[in-house]
């Protein structure tokens, strides 16, 4: 019973990781304080995530495409943890 509770975690995780790019590519729509506690957490947990991205594909026309593919390599990352845990049950 104890690993439908962990993989409902780790599930959880990963979609609030999603959440959290989603929010940042909102964020850079926005005028905001990149002080602001909140917007710096936002920044802190995604950017090693975007960071490597952003390295392999360039802007285009002045569009980042970098969070379309973090956000799929995410999902993608999570479906195969979760599989993986739902395998040793």
């Amino acid at each position: 019973m104890a690993i439908y509770q962990i993989v409902q975690i780790v599930n959880m995780a990963f979609n609030v990781l999603v959440w959290l790019i989603i929010a940042r590519c909102i964020l850079s729509f926005v005028r905001h304080n990149p002080y602001q506690p909140l917007i710096k957490f936002v920044y802190d947990v995604t950017e090693p995530i975007m960071a490597p991205f952003r390295r392999l594909i360039p802007a285009a026309g002045g569009l980042d495409f970098s969070p379309i593919i973090a956000v799929l390599a995410v999902t993608l990352i999570q479906k195969i943890v979760v599989e993986l845990l739902y395998a040793l049950v």
